[in-house]
């Protein structure tokens, strides 16, 4: 009699456990924007021919890395992801008129760039935001990075622009892997707001935290500490190429 107490004890709490999860990944899935389907009405745009295409503008917001910085102060703008991810969409919609525009700047946290919405950022009238200031919010406190990224999403959605949220790339001057590290806080806090908004999240961290448990020496995708090469570059348009492609492996 007891064993099968015991049995039945474990049965509910394996059930209620189960339930649990699968809960949370139903929201996990509701919550943040499903790359597939995100940019279904730009896609349709991009493969419009003349007479009937318009100009699609990218606007890419954020610190050094998407301002294009390698190994300071050298500034290598066609090898930075907005400028690849541009030459991997000119291959893919070769009919399409395409402006990738940075209005990043080296050095800039969220809480400066927020103040620069309303001047540089909006009148260019992005079809996408690309948000990535992971790498510095975490010289700021983590609710002045939070209010700032969650001003200048609600800024864009108001609009009707798809906002798309990145999450930090390396620092290998540091153990930027740790859990327990600014970085991690980082990606924490960005793929919470990409959930709440319901927008497209690119999770950069975790494509070069995947990269080092493969065995890749991260260096090799560095120009310096905390700015990626062009190998580097690649890896994050890599991340981002997923949103522009039908299928659901994202392949080049």
């Amino acid at each position: 009699m007891t064993k099968q107490i015991n049995f039945r004890l474990l049965y509910k709490v394996l059930l209620s456990l189960v339930l649990t999860i699968g809960v949370l990944m139903v929201r996990i899935t509701l919550g943040q924007a499903n790359h597939v389907h995100y940019l279904d009405t730009l896609k349709r745009e991009l493969t419009r021919p003349w007479p009937d295409n318009r100009t699609i503008n990218l606007v890419f917001h954020g610190h050094s890395v998407p301002s294009g910085y390698f190994k300071t102060p050298r500034v290598n703008t066609l090898e930075a992801y907005p400028y690849v991810l541009l030459g991997l969409l000119k291959d893919r919609y070769p009919n399409a008129v395409i402006n990738s525009i940075v209005t990043a700047i080296g050095g800039e946290n969220s809480a400066q760039g927020v103040l620069r919405m309303d001047s540089e950022v909006l009148p260019h009238r992005p079809d996408v935001l690309f948000i990535d200031y992971g790498l510095n919010d975490r010289r700021i406190p983590l609710d002045k990075a939070e209010a700032s990224l969650r001003n200048m999403i609600e800024s864009a959605r108001m609009r009707g622009i798809r906002v798309i949220l990145l999450t930090p790339s390396p620092d290998i001057s540091v153990d930027w892997t740790a859990a327990s590290g600014d970085l991690s806080k980082q990606r924490q806090l960005i793929s919470a707001l990409a959930q709440d908004y319901q927008v497209g999240l690119v999770d950069v961290y975790g494509m070069f935290l995947k990269l080092i448990k493969h065995g890749d020496d991260l260096s090799g995708y560095m120009a310096q500490s905390n700015h990626p090469n062009a190998l580097g570059h690649r890896v994050i348009a890599e991340g981002i190429w997923p949103f522009f492609v039908d299928d659901t492996t994202g392949g080049w």
